[in-house]
Parts: C-alpha cells; sequence; structure tokens
C-alpha cells in the first residue's frame, strides 16, 4: 500500500471513530492498534460466516470491472465483515449474518494490518470504495452453491438476501440447489 493510499485510507478509517485523532495517532506511529469504528455513517457492515466470505471475497476480486470495497476478517470469531454503503433501510436475510448500520459499532485495525486476528483481506484503499450490495450478493450467492457442491452444506442453508425494510428483494436469485451426480 503505497504511503499516500495508506494515509488517505487512514483518514476515511479514523473519520468514524468517537476520537478520530487519537485513532490516527495511534495508526501513525506503526501500530495496528485496534479501535471501534462507527457504522452508518460512511459505510454500514455485512458480517457473514468466515467459511462463506472468504469465497465471496475471492469471487469479488476476480470480478471483472469491479474494485472490491473492504472486507475485514475476524479469524477468532470465524466471521468477515463486508463495508457497503450506508443504507438504514436494508435488510439482509441468512443464516449467522449480521448487519450493522447506524447505531452499530465494529473494531478494526490500521488499515495497513494484514495479519493477526483481526486483519484487512481487501483492505480500505482511501478513495471510499465500498462494495455494492447487488455485487456482494451475487457473489454470495455463487460462493454458497460452491460450498454446497464441494462440501456438501445441506440445501436448507442458503447465501445472505438483500432487500429493505419494505420486503423489496434486490439482486439476483439464488441458484438452484446442485444435482447429485448419477451412479455409473
Amino acid at each position: 500500500m503505497a504511503l499516500a493510499q495508506w494515509t488517505n485510507a487512514m483518514e476515511w478509517l479514523a473519520a468514524a471513530a468517537t476520537d478520530p485523532r487519537s485513532c490516527k495517532n495511534d495508526w501513525q506511529r506503526g501500530t495496528t492498534g485496534v479501535h471501534l469504528l462507527a457504522a452508518g455513517r460512511f459505510w454500514d457492515v455485512l458480517i457473514v460466516p468466515a467459511c462463506l466470505g472468504l469465497h465471496a471475497a475471492d469471487i469479488l476480486a476476480d470480478l471483472p470491472r469491479l474494485e472490491p470495497g473492504p472486507a475485514l476478517l475476524d479469524s477468532r470469531r470465524q466471521h468477515i465483515g463486508f463495508f457497503l454503503p450506508p443504507a438504514p433501510s436494508s435488510v439482509w436475510a441468512g443464516h449467522d449474518i449480521r448487519y450493522l448500520t447506524r447505531g452499530g459499532w465494529i473494531a478494526t485495525p490500521a488499515p495497513h494490518c494484514r495479519w493477526g486476528d483481526l486483519r484487512w483481506i481487501c483492505p480500505p484503499d482511501g478513495s471510499g470504495t465500498l462494495n455494492t450490495p447487488e455485487a456482494l450478493e451475487l457473489a454470495l450467492h455463487q460462493a454458497m452453491h460452491e460450498l454446497a457442491r464441494t462440501h456438501g452444506i445441506p440445501h436448507h442453508h442458503h447465501a445472505p438476501h438483500h432487500g429493505t425494510v419494505n420486503g423489496a428483494v434486490h439482486g439476483a436469485q439464488a441458484p438452484p440447489p446442485p444435482t447429485a451426480a448419477p451412479h455409473v
């Protein structure tokens, strides 16, 4: 991460802290210092199980003409948080997921932190790039389909679905469940 990009990423993240100056000072000293940042102002965060999130992050990284947004791995809790545009009326439904918006908090390390229990698998780039809900939903569905095919995850575990408070669902439909290979 280039110095200017790192500085911009640090400024962008620290702006969501209750004390941005203290947060920036920690990170400028080279520490990975974990700080609680408020969701809902600059971004919301969709938290999914790590097994699903790691596959989805790979899919997002491989999509042409798409810059993936920040994704944070918490290896102790086995979850990944995808940073999305703030949408307080947004609803994500799925097994073992959480959606953080205004009033929610997320622990984050410095933007350069790529090691340890809490680390960026896709760090913020300093430009404000976020994951798009539609691309993330598509990646989660594809990741779930691949996990079901390769690891036999039961069909009743579906990828998270994105919608709004009024119940309208946006984005891609879930792929059909994998079919069993014929026995020869």
